[in-house]
């Protein structure tokens, strides 16, 4: 108790600056695999992505990302062991933000997609064990995390693979390709938006105190579905296509349509990423400043300070423009060769899956999400479209963040408390 009333502004200012390097990290990796498709089929350039990501990642932080927040991330650890003891979880969150910004950052400079959320749940995992132990975790969230590894990319490929399929047989195998895209791309564009505003109403508005039954937000999502698929069918009708461009490429102005469907999908997926991931870093930092400001009482909810959700948006749009192009390139062109059609279906099946996830409180990573529906696409050309050695890669990372955040957090942890103590 003593050193959070001697040393409570430093402490503060200390979980600010590290909560900053975290959403940092978050913008270099998980923003720059979410847009990574869209830049991989060339709908968007890199700077376009960067523009938008910035738009709409900090919009969807600012204005969705929480007006109240769960202070330990998912409930992996019990908050009540540490009553007596509130200057370790405060140091414990201090240390979990600067190791999980840190995995972050190596992650990034080597252009692995790796997973925030799995990387801030194996610091506190691993603050948790040596502060009070094993008791004070709860495995059994634990375990779900682990499972995820496997179902997570499992069913989002799946649902790719699919959507992939039904686009080749509706589209590219039909006699006249274009004149079937213009028939068939407004109902894929219908089911698209609809599942970007399932996503941002169940894990993004409602964080703003909109709160929606089930029916509303089925409702909502299906008129302004149908409105969209309007006015993009007459847009994709009206828009002029060139003849002699599919004699340079084949299909090229099917792809074009498609091409108008990815920049929308990317604008959505980006606010509802921003609005959902950007807890990853205020979770933990909205824990300090709550324990702080109450002396030392910990609460299982608090409200954030006018200046963390500004503080975590600014964060990530700076991580994705200065490191975020290595992700980008991993997802967009190191696993399979993606054209705008391609990356619609992985685009479609992640937003698809982390509604089902949501739905049923599956323990999900957007990372593990698009990195499956990009393999279920290459898998419908075969297997020997995919890059085993990118894919290996992949999923070795995505083992060794658990317990790389695990090991970084006791490190930092150790250092922490030496120094305040």
């Amino acid at each position: 108790m003593d050193i959070i009333a001697n040393y409570g502004t430093l402490l503060i200012l200390v979980a600010a600056l590290f909560g900053f390097f975290m959403a940092w990290g978050i913008g270099a990796n998980d923003v720059a695999n979410a847009m990574g498709t869209s830049v991989g089929t060339r709908s968007l350039t890199i700077k376009q992505a960067i523009l938008i990501a910035m738009v709409f990642e900090f919009a969807g932080a600012y204005l969705a990302g929480g007006e109240v927040t769960s202070t330990i991330k998912n409930g992996i650890i019990d908050s009540n062991a540490f009553a007596d003891h509130p200057d370790l979880l405060v140091f414990g969150m201090i240390a979990s933000l600067l190791a999980s910004g840190t995995w972050l950052l190596l992650a990034s400079f080597y252009g692995w997609p790796v997973s925030t959320t799995h990387s801030i749940i194996g610091a506190i995992i691993g603050f948790a064990l040596v502060s009070l132990g094993s008791d004070a975790v709860h495995w059994s969230k634990v375990g779900g995390v682990v499972g995820s590894w496997i179902v997570t990319p499992a069913l989002s490929g799946v649902l790719a693979y699919f959507t992939f399929i039904s686009v080749q047989r509706l589209i590219f195998n039909a006699d006249n390709p274009l004149a079937a895209a213009k028939k068939y791309v407004p109902a894929y564009i219908f089911l698209t938006v609809m599942v970007i505003c399932l996503v941002t109403l169940k894990k993004g508005l409602k964080h703003v105190g909109l709160e929606m039954s089930d029916a509303q937000s089925w409702g909502l999502s299906i008129t302004v579905s149908l409105l969209a698929a309007v006015l993009c069918g007459i847009y994709i009708k009206r828009k002029q296509y060139n003849p002699q461009d599919d004699k340079d490429m084949h299909y090229s102005n099917v792809e074009k349509v498609f091409g108008i469907l990815m920049v929308v999908t990317a604008c959505a997926m980006a606010f509802a990423h921003g609005s959902n991931d950007v807890a990853n870093a205020i979770g933990p930092l909205s824990a300090v400043v709550s324990i702080v400001q109450s002396s030392g009482q910990i609460a299982a909810k608090s409200s954030i300070a006018w200046w963390i959700l500004p503080l975590g948006g600014i964060g990530i749009v700076i991580g994705l423009a200065s490191l975020g192009h290595k992700v980008m390139a991993t997802v967009g062109t190191g696993i399979t060769h993606l054209t705008p059609s391609r990356g619609f279906a992985a685009q479609l099946a992640t937003a698809a899956t982390v509604v089902i996830a949501s739905g049923t409180g599956l323990p999900i990573s957007t990372t593990q999400t698009l990195v499956g529906a990009v393999m279920g696409v290459g898998l419908a050309r075969g297997i020997a479209a995919l890059n085993l050695n990118v894919l290996r890669n992949i999923v070795v990372s995505w083992i060794v963040t658990l317990p790389a955040g695990a090991i970084l957090a006791i490190i930092f942890f150790y250092i922490i408390q030496w120094l305040f103590n």
